[in-house]
């Protein structure tokens, strides 16, 4: 059995809900320049949801670069998800 703190985010799983990446896709839509493709995801239960998504990262040039990021994004209980932070 796995104990939380009240208000931490989780551990990070890579079992995505469709949950989860539903905020995701809505919130990444705007953003142009770089592919994200979340692997993990953290949550934290607010009003709303906090996510944290580890991704690998391709950039739109004409020579590729590759990385990682962490996309941190915030769902409320109404309305369009969106980014806060990308890392």
């Amino acid at each position: 059995m796995t104990s939380q703190l009240v208000g931490a985010f989780s551990p990070y799983s890579c079992k995505i809900s469709t949950e989860a990446m539903k905020a995701f896709d809505e919130a990444m839509k705007k953003i142009l320049g770089v592919t994200y493709s979340p692997v993990a995801v953290s949550v934290q239960i607010v009003a709303g949801m906090n996510y944290k998504f580890f991704c690998n990262t391709v950039t739109s040039t004409r020579f590729p670069i590759q990385g990682t990021a962490i996309v941190s994004i915030y769902a409320p209980l109404e309305g369009e998800s969106h980014v806060t932070h990308i890392q």
